[in-house]
This record gives C-alpha cells, sequence and structure tokens, in this order.
C-alpha cells in the first residue's frame, strides 16, 4: 500500500487497528483501513440512533422496519448493529418460524399484525410478510392463488398501516451469487454459525434466477400504489450496515440537535 497518511498510520497503530491486521488470514491495509473506518463511522450513527430512539420514544410513535434479502445477505448483522446501543425495553425483533396449521387458516397478514408496535416502540421484522412474494413462491410453499392474492393486496396493507399512523422503514439487503457461496462455506466451515444453514439455504444457489424473477416482480408491484424498498448492496457487510443505518435515519423526522 502507498503512501499511507500519519492519520491512517494512527489507526493502523490502534489497539483495534493491530486486533484487526493479526487476525487477518492475509494482511491488507486498504482493508483493515477501511474497515476501521466503518467502525468510527458506526459509532456516530449509532449516537445518531440512540437520539432518534429518544424522539420516538417522546413523541409516541410506532415504527416497523423491515429487513429483507436473499439469505446470508446480512439482514440480522445489520439488525444488530441498528439495535446494539439503543434502549431494549422500546424495540422487539422479529423474525417469525414457519406458520402453525391453525395461523395457516387465517387471513395471511394476520400473525404479522400481532407483532406490531405499540406507541414509542421500534419493530424489527428479519423478513416479513414478503415471504410470500419471494421465499414461499420460489419453494413452492403457497399456491398461485395465493401468491397473487397477497400481491393484489400488499400495497393496500401498507396503505392502511402508514395511514393508521405507523412509520414504515423497508430494506432489502442485496448479495451477489457468489458472495452469498463464500458466506454459505463459512456458515458450513464454523460449529458457531452452523444452525444458520436451513434446507431452504441449501436450495438457495440452485434457485438463484427464480429468487432473482419472484424478487423483481416484488419491486414491480411496490410501482402500483406501493412502497419502495431501499436496496443496499450488501457485499461488503461493515459498509451495507452503516448504510442502512443512515437509511433508517434519513426516513424518520427527529431532532438532530437533541440531548442524550
Amino acid at each position: 500500500m502507498k503512501d499511507i497518511s500519519e492519520s491512517d498510520l494512527k489507526r493502523l497503530n490502534s489497539k483495534r487497528g493491530l486486533f484487526n491486521i493479526l487476525n487477518e488470514d492475509e494482511i491488507n491495509l486498504t482493508r483493515t483501513l477501511r474497515s476501521l473506518k466503518n467502525i468510527k463511522k458506526l459509532k456516530v450513527l449509532q449516537t445518531e440512533l440512540v437520539r432518534l430512539q429518544s424522539c420516538i420514544i417522546e413523541k409516541q410513535q410506532s415504527v416497523i422496519v423491515i429487513f429483507e434479502g436473499r439469505d446470508a445477505a446480512g439482514k440480522g448483522g445489520a439488525i444488530r448493529r441498528i439495535t446494539e446501543r439503543i434502549n431494549p425495553r422500546h424495540y422487539r425483533i422479529v423474525a417469525l418460524p414457519r406458520p402453525t396449521e391453525e395461523e395457516q387458516t387465517q387471513w395471511y397478514f394476520q400473525r404479522y399484525i400481532q407483532q406490531f408496535p405499540k406507541a414509542g416502540e421500534i419493530v424489527f421484522f428479519d423478513r416479513s410478510w414478503y415471504n410470500r412474494a419471494v421465499v414461499e413462491p420460489v419453494n413452492g410453499f403457497c399456491s398461485d392463488e395465493q401468491y397473487k392474492i397477497f400481491m393484489n393486496q400488499v400495497n393496500d396493507f401498507e396503505r392502511m398501516i402508514t395511514e393508521s399512523g405507523i412509520l414504515l422503514v423497508k430494506v432489502y439487503m442485496s448479495i451477489s451469487k457468489k458472495e452469498q457461496a463464500i458466506r454459505f462455506e463459512e456458515i458450513k466451515n464454523n460449529p458457531l454459525k452452523q444452525w444458520k444453514m436451513s434446507k431452504v439455504d441449501e436450495r438457495a444457489q440452485e434457485l438463484w434466477d427464480s429468487y432473482t424473477d419472484y424478487k423483481n416482480r416484488m419491486f414491480k408491484n411496490t410501482e402500483n400504489g406501493g412502497i419502495p424498498f431501499e436496496i443496499i448492496k450488501a457485499n461488503r457487510k461493515t459498509e451495507a450496515r452503516n448504510e442502512a443505518i443512515e437509511y433508517l435515519l434519513n426516513s424518520i423526522p427527529y431532532d438532530k440537535n437533541r440531548k442524550i
């Protein structure tokens, strides 16, 4: 690496910098510096999240933040960075399992509505009702008729949510096929992460093109009066997480000069 500035040298010589360098399989100072800058930026953004949450609590607002994306796209990691420093009494993370037999007889949106936020609360959905837009039709978990009904109803459903005063933020984490394969391999080889790999995940590479088709249909459907997703390129995890936080901060008005 050429022409390292004095400030960059100080970053590399810090505890965090040396830790990052020593934990790399192959030394890459450019990558290490990028990581250090992203960590520094994350601290600033997390401070703003504390300020944002304080305003949400004071104004008694109800907020839903949806994270969608392919398997291993970094949805959970982004949510963890967002919630790392904020008040745990005023947010919830929802990652619903497969519907029960009883839930399968109900209106599709019903089990999600039961998880909606109270006043002064943020609810983060790690996958949401949009399972029926992509994951379910790709894997044959719903019928063509159920899919069509969902796509016809979802925009009106979200309009009712927002007209009722709930703030809705939608994020889609986007990764490449190659990056997904790399992350899957890492998960399979890490005993602490192997639980993350499901049967659905195992078919994700094989069904890549089908996922792409339904994903594009989902985006297209928002043009018919729906709320669009913010699409974040997530091949670089730390940068994607920061971008997701920035989008959330820009989506909800709050007092940026508020003392915390």
